[in-house]
């Protein structure tokens, strides 16, 4: 396995493995075991790099995680998430439970203890602000991450989803380590200052729903569970899934033509943008993790690599990624 380099000497497998569709957010939960034999598998293959946070379940997933990462711990980097304001149990499910964003001092530190303690760990490898607070400033915030990292409990600072002015001003404060943020051939805003912010000051870029939370794979269904959260986001619902699919087939043609799958080539094209670029595809099946980590092998021209993005233009893709409450809680 190939390995990145994130900002302030943060050393990660070049694909990491986003946790999150463990628990029940695309239908039916992975059973603990098979969750685990997943975890053990990734470690096996060279991926080094694992992605949770708090709000995942909520609280579940950093026990999943950190229980099946435990015997592999002096191998692996777990990055997980503050920022969010949780309802307590019994008042919703999953993401409902979510009542806002919450990055004040106090709030960040009772975090940092509490997933401590789930992912059974002396220290966070990498800790993120989930979302941008728009009512604590982001030098409180990067000043208290900090304090953190200087009492040994955290060992690196992220951000996710946060805009060019917000990363330089956190960044003055304590050095970022990188920035999670949904990056993926359908999805590219990026790229226009975001992209270059990070490479002047050498953070690292952490795609998550690389692949299109599955859209990329060529493998999507017209018909998603009840229970999957894509079926309240506008790209999947209705004519505008229809029209976004239509999009897969001339990648999935190139892909053939590389000896690829479309997942694999959707995957390069990240890779190939730059060094400092690991991204975090999550699924639940041994061989979709197997299939994806094959893209660190392929090799792609810069003319394969314009072709690519002609495939999938950003500006044909049909529906807002997230709805407007959504859109709110990016804060971007």
């Amino acid at each position: 396995m190939k390995t990145r380099k994130l900002g302030d000497g943060l050393e990660v497998s070049a694909i990491g493995l986003g946790c999150m569709g463990m628990g029940q957010v695309y239908g039916t939960a992975l059973e603990t075991a098979d969750a685990h034999k997943l975890l053990a598998r990734a470690v096996e293959l060279g991926v080094t790099f694992f992605d949770t946070a708090e709000v995942y379940g909520p609280y579940t997933n950093e026990v999943l995680v950190g229980a099946g990462l435990k015997p592999f711990r002096d191998k692996v980097v777990i990055a997980t998430k503050f920022g969010f304001d949780i309802a307590p149990e019994g008042t919703g499910e999953g993401f409902s439970r979510m009542r806002g964003t919450d990055s004040r001092p106090e709030h960040i530190r009772a975090v940092a203890e509490a997933s401590l303690k789930r992912l059974g760990v002396e220290v966070i490898d990498l800790f993120y602000q989930h979302r941008v607070d728009p009512n604590v400033p982001i030098e409180d915030v990067a000043g208290t991450v900090k304090d953190l990292i200087a009492e040994g409990k955290v060992k690196h600072f992220g951000l996710s989803e946060a805009g060019a002015a917000t990363i330089r001003k956190a960044h003055a404060v304590q050095p970022v380590a990188a920035l999670q943020s949904e990056y993926s051939l359908w999805f590219r805003e990026l790229e226009a200052e975001v992209l270059p912010t990070l490479r002047e000051l050498g953070i690292g870029l952490v795609p998550y729903s690389p692949l299109g939370r599955g859209f990329l794979t060529g493998a999507m269904k017209t018909e998603l569970a009840d229970n999957d959260f894509r079926r309240n986001l506008p790209r999947f619902q209705g004519e505008a899934l229809a029209k976004n699919l239509s999009l897969v087939e001339a990648l999935t043609q190139i892909a053939a033509e590389k000896g690829a799958t479309p997942a694999q080539l959707a995957l390069a094209w990240i890779l190939h943008q730059g060094d400092s670029i690991a991204p975090i595809p999550g699924t639940t099946k041994i061989a979709r993790l197997e299939e994806n980590l094959g893209a660190v092998d392929l090799a792609l021209s810069a003319e394969d690599l314009a072709r690519i993005a002609a495939a999938v233009p950003e500006t044909a893709v049909e529906g807002e990624r997230y709805t407007k409450a959504g859109l709110a809680m990016v804060g971007r």
